[in-house]
């Protein structure tokens, strides 16, 4: 599998038209759908207040963020596009991101990430779980993947949420394992040939000496053909 990104913002609101902006952003590197340990993270200076609704679910107030780079400075926007590259970006409830990340990089004079670059899992989840509850954290309970390490929402401990969900949407554990195409490959052509090396510990006969011996004179004395003979 390609190497993808899971990604994940904070925000002072849910409109960016309306004023709202970016707080934090969070992108993990994953591989096989698993994380390679390579991430980009930034607080933001979104240069207004914080509302207090917005504070309640992540924890970060105007006076922490204040001095933080802003999205436009190379530190965030630049490191940050360098950091995705041309690679697919994988967020939960897609639209959301995609709209502030948008948003900004317009702010900054850069362009757009196209719509096509995007994978969201809310959809993934809906699809395989109509009618339920997919909000991440939902998610993570229904695959029994740890919240203990979150108090609050934050982009970067929701992205490391976001890449195990994203796992098991997508399969399960056992990607983990060493199940490659190339193993699965070579397995294949050693079965499609009909190759078999001997057994490690050969399988202890079932039958005595006597037993064999009375078999083989039955098969001399009553059966015909040389073909039969042949196997004794």
């Amino acid at each position: 599998m390609p190497r993808e990104i899971v990604l994940d913002t904070e925000t002072t609101g849910f409109e960016p038209h309306l004023g709202h902006r970016l707080v934090e952003i969070a992108a993990l590197e994953i591989e096989d759908f698993l994380p390679t340990g390579r991430s980009f993270h930034a607080y933001i200076d979104p240069e207004r207040d914080m509302p207090p609704e917005a504070e309640r679910v992540h924890g970060l107030s105007a006076e922490f963020l204040r001095g933080k780079p802003r999205f436009a400075d190379p530190e965030v926007a630049h490191a940050f596009l360098d950091f995705v590259g041309e690679a697919p970006l994988v967020a939960h409830n897609a639209a959301f991101d995609r709209a502030f990340v948008n948003w900004e990089l317009g702010l900054a004079g850069l362009p757009d990430l196209p719509d096509a670059r995007w994978v969201d899992t809310l959809a993934l989840a809906r699809r395989r779980f109509p009618g339920m509850q997919n909000s991440l954290d939902a998610l993570c309970k229904r695959f029994r993947i740890s919240l203990s390490e979150r108090e609050k929402h934050g982009a970067l401990i929701d992205a490391r949420l976001l890449a195990a969900v994203y796992l098991e949407l997508s399969g399960g554990r056992e990607r983990a394992l060493d199940l490659t195409v190339t193993s699965m490959a070579a397995s294949e052509t050693v079965l499609a040939a009909g190759v078999r090396g001997p057994r490690p510990r050969p399988l202890a006969s079932r039958s005595t000496d006597a037993e064999r011996s009375a078999h083989a004179e039955f098969v001399l004395g009553t059966v015909k053909s040389e073909l039969w003979k042949a196997w004794l």
